[in-house]
């Protein structure tokens, strides 16, 4: 585990005063903190058709980007 030693000191005393081990602090704090972060869900009804009104065709503007990233 890459914690800095003061951090993974308090942590396991922390556990050891509420009888968990440090594994199952990190999965709660884990699963706590990943409930908390905004959803960004790609359904296809989002996604479906996004650029079909663009005039390039898909290889036109796939050689336009890589003449961009050369620097043309």
């Amino acid at each position: 585990m890459d914690l800095p030693e003061a951090e993974r000191s308090q942590l396991d005393a922390l556990c050891r005063q509420r009888g968990f081990s440090r594994a199952q602090a990190l999965r709660d704090a884990l699963s706590r903190w990943l409930e908390q972060q905004p959803q960004h869900e790609a359904t296809d009804e989002k996604v479906f058709g996004l650029w079909r009104d663009r005039p390039e065709r898909s290889l036109d503007l796939q050689e336009a980007l890589r003449q961009d990233w050369a620097g043309r």
